[in-house]
């Protein structure tokens, strides 16, 4: 099998659990993820199959969107309801209060890792040196936070849900710590839903039960999605049969024997198909030289 299956992950799993499990039922060893989710996090997971494994270092859209419960007054050393307690506020925070800061959070900001993270330093995992009760600092990184905007709120049990669509690196949970310490009172993430990924949302999902009995009738192929979904955002090439089979075997095109001609700008980006709709692969234009040189290709087995 050659393609993504878009896994809704259930909790209590880790994403190298939703891979074994699809690896065992399809029976193609070669698989990925796209981006890991943690264990008490569910929501879409692309699961890659075959040719489309090697799309992991080539992706263009890391944007991903959420849903994400909080409770006021808490912090933990996690950032989430999971983690060892280390304050209680009580808290009288009221809906409007929590409206009116959202905007100090939202567009281009600076954000502080967790520690309990697979980020390293010096050559350690963050939540190894976590677990041993180490702290290192952490250097703020930029990230961007598209939408940020509050579902629901209950003053009574201090309790919400956030919309959040963020960018690559974005860590949620921090993101909520820093709005309870921005409210006075802490706060904590309690479950996190992630409805979008990589183009990707929870209507392209499919439960791991659900594929169990699509695999057991042999029909799985009815939720493979093709590679080329994977770069939806690139526009399509198609050209001759000469010309995908010279590309196919490694070699550059001639721009102006393209659709191309006199369009491209220097270094975009095509999705390539043989004139049977095949996808071969990304072309990398290339001006100066007038040429579409290879940027990666995926040819099925």
């Amino acid at each position: 099998m050659n393609g993504v299956i878009v896994i809704d992950k259930p909790a209590d799993f880790t994403s190298f659990d939703v891979i074994a499990v699809v690896r065992r039922l399809t029976g193609q060893r070669k698989t990925g993820h796209t981006g890991t989710l943690d264990p008490n996090a569910t929501g879409v997971l692309p699961v890659l199959l075959g040719a489309a494994t090697k799309a992991q270092d080539r992706i263009p859209n890391h944007d991903k969107s959420y849903l994400a419960q909080f409770r006021l007054g808490l912090t933990t050393d996690t950032l989430d309801i999971w983690g060892e307690v280390k304050t209680e506020t009580p808290s009288h925070v009221t809906e409007d209060d929590v409206r009116s800061l959202l905007p100090r959070f939202s567009g281009e900001i600076m954000q502080v890792p967790p520690m309990y993270s697979a980020l390293k330093k010096d050559g350690q995992r963050l939540y190894d040196l976590a677990r041993k009760g180490v702290e290192v600092e952490r250097e703020a990184r930029p990230v961007t936070v598209y939408r940020l905007e509050l579902v629901s709120f209950d003053s009574e049990t201090q309790t919400g849900e956030l919309a959040v669509s963020c960018s690559k690196g974005t860590y949620v949970r921090t993101l909520i710590d820093d709005i309870g310490q921005a409210l006075g009172v802490g706060a904590v993430m309690t479950a996190l839903r992630r409805t979008e990924a990589c183009g990707f949302t929870l209507s392209d999902c499919v439960t791991l039960d659900r594929l169990r009995q699509l695999c057991g009738e042999g029909v799985a192929d009815s939720v493979l999605l093709p590679t080329d979904s994977l770069f939806a955002v690139y526009p399509k090439l198609t050209v001759s049969d000469a010309q995908a089979t010279r590309f196919s075997n490694g070699g550059a095109l001639d721009l102006s024997r393209t659709a191309l001609k006199n369009t491209a700008e220097d270094g975009a980006i095509c999705r390539v198909y043989a004139k049977s709709s095949r996808f071969i692969g990304l072309g990398r234009v290339c001006t100066d030289e007038n040429l579409l040189k290879i940027e990666k290709l995926f040819i099925e087995k």
